[in-house]
């Protein structure tokens, strides 16, 4: 029989743990997630400051927030792809770009976003 897994209070700290880990090992080795930060800082005054309603500043809050989570999720595919093998292959190659891809599109959708809600 399988051994049963943490439940409860106890699952949810190990969790925490595990996601601590990651985004310490994220800031670690990821220049694009600092500088992507950074502007995730940068950004949340302006965002409360010119955002005329709260869905406003929450939208444009998210919008940069989404950067930070599609990044960590492109570093994620990196680190699995280089853990499988160094040698280049194309799948792995169009693995790297494809996540590549999703942190550009954020950064154009949170572009928009913002330019639609400051000059819409």
């Amino acid at each position: 029989m399988a051994k049963p897994g943490k439940v409860g209070l106890e699952r949810v700290l190990s969790a925490s743990k595990y996601s601590y880990q990651g985004l310490r090992a994220q800031w670690k080795h990821e220049a694009a997630f600092r500088q992507e930060s950074f502007l995730f800082l940068i950004s949340l005054p302006f965002a409360i400051w010119l955002g005329d309603t709260g869905l406003e500043r929450a939208v444009l809050i998210f919008s940069v927030g989404l950067v930070l989570i599609v990044e960590t999720l492109n570093s994620g595919v990196e680190a699995v792809v280089d853990r499988i093998s160094s040698e280049h292959h194309e799948l792995s190659g169009r693995a790297k770009d494809l996540g590549s891809a999703a942190v550009m599109l954020t950064l154009i959708l949170a572009a928009v976003v913002w330019l639609v809600i400051l000059f819409g």
